[in-house]
């Protein structure tokens, strides 16, 4: 039986990943803090902070596994700056907050082409974000790397609603995922038998481990 910490549950991979978390039996509580009031659920525990960083540092109750389902983009964040809080920093406070907790598996979602020497701002602030997580040196780090997301989002993002057909019909790594898809796969990472002590998934790896999730 597991408890659980969760950060970007009110966003679309994070809303659909508690639910489930909600819902499975082998947890017994989730920890949930947010911006903004999450709907009432039988296993989670919701204080909220505009900031996230002082509830993160004043929670007490050991956990055993750490989600961070946190993400945004510039335009929505509104600057550079605080779209680096929302995607570095406050991914980072959530794992330090995890590993102080007592937490062994830290299962991030990231994005396709993260990497600490893109020239591309956002794929770079992604790749910074994942070293830092791997410099902690989790006894468990699971990085999920998805192509475009699909599903319902409370604000519409153009450029998805634009090229979401053609992502759709990509191989690979590239194939567009449903939010849905990348919460059951997290989910089925976290509960199966530890192999590597870091492990990406990109897209097409999401898939195969969201079709397992039917067997649950």
């Amino acid at each position: 039986m597991s408890r659980i910490l969760i950060t970007g549950a009110t966003g679309l991979v994070g809303g659909h990943l508690i639910r489930m978390l909600n819902d499975d039996a082998r947890v017994t509580q989730i920890v949930a803090p947010t911006r903004r009031p999450l709907p009432a659920m039988r296993k989670v525990v919701n204080p909220r902070d505009p900031q996230l960083t002082d509830v993160l540092t004043q929670l007490t109750e050991p956990v055993d596994i750490v989600f961070s389902c946190l993400g945004t983009t510039r335009r929505e964040a509104g600057s550079k700056e605080a779209f680096i809080l929302a995607d570095y920093t406050l991914v980072v406070d959530t794992a330090l907050a995890g590993l102080r907790l007592g937490a062994k598996h830290m299962l991030v979602v990231s994005a396709l082409g993260a990497s600490q020497r893109s020239l591309f701002f956002y794929n770079r602030v992604k790749g910074e974000m994942e070293a830092s997580l791997i410099a902690q040196q989790w006894p468990r780090l699971t990085i999920a790397r998805p192509s475009m997301l699909l599903g319902d989002r409370e604000k519409h993002r153009f450029n998805e609603s634009l090229f979401s057909p053609l992502f759709r019909l990509l191989p690979g790594k590239w194939r567009a995922i449903e939010a849905r898809d990348v919460a059951r796969a997290l989910i089925n990472e976290a509960f199966s038998p530890a192999h590597d002590a870091v492990t990406i998934l990109d897209s097409g790896q999401l898939h195969e481990k969201a079709g397992h999730s039917a067997l649950i």
